[in-house]
């Protein structure tokens, strides 16, 4: 039961459900197997309505493994063992208002995280995606905003671009959506997505995305999170976690919402930290390229008690970390 060769409810639910929640000209949306995957449709999406090769990606960017998704890693060292990758892909500073003159007309797409996961929970500031958005325009490229893991109601809205004055011309989501199942999404315009659809004939495929449970399981998780309190919430969550989480060793709190990273003096005391606070029951992890950070992402139906639990030890293995 290949997707695509028969019309299946729930997916159609899901991609509903998620058009209803979003602007307009994001009507269309295409069920993947992973976010991974997702990407690579999004690169192949944006080369072919627009006729162009270049893609722009950013320094410290992550966007999965598979060697498109790769070739977009903005860490050198991460893809020199799999060389060649994709060509004609180039890398900007995110939040850097000067490079985005390194956006032109040979260029096909610029794909950003909307917050830089990997590199420290980095939110976008002085209208950076917004200034981005408008040189893509001017230009006729298109922006492809990395959702995956900011999305499906993280910040306090359903997609953490609603946060930043910008609607990207793609999105990819992935991750949360599937309430815990594999799945991912590429989302853009009707006449955008249709020219995958010919020349050549099923221009991107997948065996298993818009499996029926999988986008029944994503269809309960987007009603719950759109339907309840969970988005709004994680705003008083964010407040009081940065509340309670004040200690010498911790020299920053980064990101929004339930995405948050607590930046230490050191990897050494990062691994240390979610190493001792796994000992003692709270799951923590690391980021893959801000060695110095500490994730925090609870699910977003996390209680208030928890989170004070969670504080507690945090704030105790860091005086532990101290008096050692």
């Amino acid at each position: 039961m290949v997707y695509g060769e028969f019309i299946l409810k729930p997916a159609v639910d899901l991609t509903k459900l998620l058009s209803d929640h979003l602007p307009e000209e994001l009507d269309s949306t295409y069920l993947t197997n992973s976010g991974t995957e997702a990407i690579e449709g999004a690169i192949k999406l944006a080369r072919r309505y627009t006729g162009r090769k270049e893609i722009i990606g950013a320094n410290n960017a992550y966007h999965g493994s598979t060697l498109g998704a790769l070739t977009l890693m903005g860490k050198i060292e991460n893809r020199k063992p799999f060389e060649p990758l994709l060509p004609e892909v180039n890398f900007i500073n995110f939040n850097n208002l000067n490079d985005i003159d390194k956006i032109t007309y040979r260029t096909a797409a610029v794909i950003l995280e909307t917050i830089q996961g990997a590199a420290g929970f980095i939110e976008p500031h002085d209208d950076y995606l917004h200034l981005v958005s408008e040189k893509c325009k001017e230009v006729g490229a298109l922006l492809i905003l990395d959702e995956i893991q900011p999305g499906i109601g993280r910040t306090g809205k359903l997609f953490g671009f609603e946060n930043y004055n910008c609607v990207p011309d793609i999105i990819v989501t992935g991750k949360g959506l599937g309430g815990g199942m594999p799945i991912g999404a590429f989302i853009s315009s009707k006449k955008i997505m249709n020219t995958i659809s010919n020349n050549p004939k099923l221009g991107h495929i997948t065996t298993f995305g818009g499996n029926a449970v999988i986008a029944a399981s994503a269809y309960q998780t987007l009603k719950i999170i759109t339907e309840s309190s969970l988005m709004k919430q994680t705003l008083s969550k964010e407040s009081l976690i940065r509340k309670k989480l004040k200690h010498p060793l911790i020299k920053e709190i980064r990101g929004k919402g339930l995405m948050l990273a607590i930046i230490l003096e050191s990897p050494e005391i990062a691994d240390k930290l979610v190493i001792k606070c796994k000992e003692n029951g709270l799951l923590l992890f690391w980021l893959l390229i801000e060695k110095k950070a500490v994730r925090i992402t609870p699910p977003l139906t996390i209680s208030e008690k928890e989170i004070l639990i969670g504080c507690k030890i945090i704030i105790e293995q860091l005086e532990n970390l101290s008096v050692n």
